[in-house]
């Protein structure tokens, strides 16, 4: 299979919230969106799917290895030769994809958050280092796009935090920051074992309030001039906003079935918000 096959491929399959944000994009900028989403896929997967500590390492470190090839020599990996020629074609920080990697390999050296301050640089490198690679792609004029696409990244991993808090503890991982579960009177244990008491109602709720000021602060510091450009960014952010009203609709039962987006509902979020690009750049 070739390189860029293998990255469609890998997007496509996950289906993943990031997918329909990437259908509406001309078939350069797609084809490289889907080659940094492969090797955010891979990455993440050294770690999420588990092993040996020593190993999951190695691996990483290899991957390391790779990701320099790709700005200075000859990547081996068909999804690494990919990100080789996406980085030649647009000005995607390298710094930004190190710091993926570095986020990544955090899983490895930490589970537990003392504070929210604590947990940000997490946040801040397996999501808004990605958007910043993506905003390259994308295109934009005004330097606080910047600002957005790293407000948007911690926005969407606070979703995904609150999405996933039962099956991230059943891996020993919790990332709602200790402070605010002594606060709220809730224990790791009541997370792993999905007790789905007041505290915890009351803990979400003030976890989602901390995640719309993200989004609020994304949207603030999104220019009028830039949003044509940078309406698959839109997308990805409305369908997660879509996502965290969801959870508190379900007054955060988030214990046992997935929560999710509707596929209708991703495509009409995905409609809308290119129309309006539209509408704008015929403005």
């Amino acid at each position: 299979m070739r390189p860029r096959d293998v990255c469609s491929s890998l997007t496509k399959k996950s289906r993943s919230n990031f997918y329909y944000a990437f259908l509406f994009l001309p078939r350069t900028q797609r084809e490289a969106i889907y080659a940094v989403y492969a090797f955010c896929r891979i990455v993440d997967d050294v770690v999420d799917l588990g092993g040996v500590p020593e190993l999951q390492r190695r691996e990483l470190g290899r991957w390391r290895q790779e990701l320099a090839r790709c700005f200075d020599g000859d990547p081996q990996e068909p999804v690494a030769q990919r990100v080789a020629s996406v980085v030649k074609r647009f000005p995607i920080p390298r710094s930004a994809l190190e710091a993926i990697l570095d986020g990544v390999e955090m899983d490895l050296d930490r589970s537990r958050y003392e504070t929210f301050e604590d947990l940000y640089p997490y946040c801040d490198r397996v999501a808004g280092a990605v958007g910043l690679c993506c905003i390259e792609i994308f295109g934009y004029t005004d330097p606080r796009c910047r600002d957005y696409a790293i407000n948007l990244g911690v926005a969407l991993q606070l979703t995904n935090i609150l999405r996933d808090v039962q099956p991230d503890a059943a891996r020993g991982r919790i990332y709602l920051p200790q402070e605010d579960l002594r606060r709220f009177g809730v224990s790791a244990e009541d997370l792993k074992a999905g007790r789905y008491t007041p505290a915890f109602v009351e803990l979400m709720r003030f976890e989602a309030s901390r995640a719309r000021q993200f989004y609020e602060r994304a949207w603030t510091h999104l220019p009028a001039q830039d949003a044509p450009r940078l309406v698959a960014a839109e997308i990805m952010g409305r369908i997660y906003f879509a996502l965290l009203q969801a959870i508190e609709s379900r007054q955060f039962r988030v214990f046992g079935e997935r929560v999710s987006v509707p596929v209708s509902r991703k495509l009409a979020i995905a409609l809308s918000c290119w129309a309006r690009a539209r509408l704008g750049r015929a403005a």
